[in-house]
């Protein structure tokens, strides 16, 4: 990759949400802003290796693609008064405080997770607006067709122009009631920047998992006794602790037992247990943990091991009871699976395992992990054949090489 090429595709990880955001505010228009922004960049990529790249890459982004938005407005003749259209051009009255913390990008993702819409069109939208994935990426993360996920996202954008849905932070009697749908939004874009869905990205991504880290703690500064902003953030940190040592130097997946903990993150480590700590604090006092910050405390369990050998796998399976009772989905009894594996042996975890077998038939990580176990119950020929299949389905290359030498292990 050249310079170049390198300084546009850094400049999409870093300014996408920022352009698309600011254009949204300008225009009030998803359309208009996602449209605008993709031909900010196409313009970059054209005119970067002639011109060079700009001092200020997101400065140069912004400016050609409200330029190209009003090119848009003015060939559609959407704005036929002079004085709008000057307003439009020079636009010098600075934009009204919508909301606590002003923060275009902030805005956004509470507009892209209105109640009126539905989860999956809220998560898809975000995806696209904030976080930049195409929409291949994104149905791929859904496990859905790419018409249904684009059909999905348009109608989205159809029905916040339809229903007049605002720009702006909401009310602070209306920000717990909002919040929930928010973090389940950040969790996919976080998951999406650790372990990429498609093949043609970085496997990681660091690009969406620190701005979904932003976006949370700009919510855990709105709301910070709500405990489930608190548990996500200490997920995120503790999961994130960990990226540097998740893809080797020749760009295979090192899953958690084979991973050098002298390099992870020993500062994000420390944040996150001080979260967990209070979180356990307050369940402690009667509180009852959600999802988040169980999840949160499982992490923070393996990452106070210094040997995968030294990791409290009783306590592991523990915190997965209690997950189960609040999220009874198929993905959390796989991942109970896997710590019951340590904890009682492998026969009985694939037990567990196969029982999901009409669930997560199409799930890579199903397959891959009944491979694990059977190779660990010497049953070769059928944990090939799960390897294969979990290859078949391997999401991006860092997986595919992982699971690839773990089945040529096998004799």
């Amino acid at each position: 990759m050249s310079d170049v090429e390198e300084a546009v595709t850094r400049a999409h990880r870093d300014e996408w949400a920022r352009v698309v955001a600011s254009l949204t505010r300008r225009f009030g228009d998803l359309d208009i802003a996602e449209e605008a922004a993709a031909e900010a960049f196409a313009t970059a990529v054209e005119r970067w290796p002639v011109d060079g790249v700009p001092p200020n890459p997101g400065a140069w982004l912004t400016t050609t693609a409200v330029r190209k938005a009003i090119d848009r407005i003015r060939r559609e003749n959407k704005r036929n008064d002079k004085h709008k259209e000057a307003q439009m051009v020079y636009d010098n009255t600075p934009p009204e405080p919508l909301g606590v913390i002003d923060d275009d990008r902030l805005r956004l993702i509470f507009t892209c997770c209105h109640p009126a819409l539905a989860m999956e069109a809220r998560v898809a939208l975000t995806l696209r607006m904030l976080g930049g994935l195409t929409v291949p990426e994104i149905a791929r993360a859904f496990l859905v067709r790419e018409t249904a996920l684009e059909q999905r996202i348009t109608r989205a954008k159809a029905k916040i122009k339809a229903a007049r849905i605002p720009y702006r932070m909401p009310a602070a009697e209306d920000l717990p009631a909002r919040v929930s749908g928010v973090l389940a939004v950040l969790y996919l874009v976080f998951n999406e920047g650790y372990l990429a869905t498609g093949p043609d990205t970085d496997p990681v991504r660091h690009g969406l998992t620190a701005e979904a880290i932003r976006l949370t703690r700009l919510i855990r500064a709105l709301l910070p006794e709500d405990g489930e902003v608190a548990g996500l953030l200490a997920l995120m940190l503790l999961t994130e602790a960990r990226r540097t040592a998740r893809v080797s130097v020749s760009g295979e997946l090192v899953t958690l037992d084979e991973q050098d903990r002298g390099a992870w993150d020993k500062v994000l480590i420390a944040e996150g247990h001080r979260l967990v700590r209070e979180r356990l604090a307050a369940a402690a006092a009667g509180v009852a943990p959600g999802r988040y910050q169980i999840l949160a405390a499982i992490n923070a369990v393996h990452t106070s091991a210094r040997d995968i050998r030294d990791t409290d796998w009783s306590q592991v399976v523990a915190l997965y009871d209690q997950l189960v009772h609040l999220d009874a989905s198929p993905i959390v009894a796989l991942n109970r699976a896997i710590a019951v594996a340590e904890l009682d042996g492998p026969e009985v975890a694939l037990a567990a395992v196969d029982r999901l077998a009409d669930e997560l038939a199409g799930y890579h990580a199903y397959h891959a992990t009944r491979a694990d176990l059977l190779r660990r119950l010497g049953q070769s020929q059928q944990s090939r054949a799960a390897y294969d299949k979990a290859i078949e389905l391997a999401g991006n290359t860092a997986q595919t090489a992982n699971l690839t030498r773990r089945r040529d292990q096998l004799r």
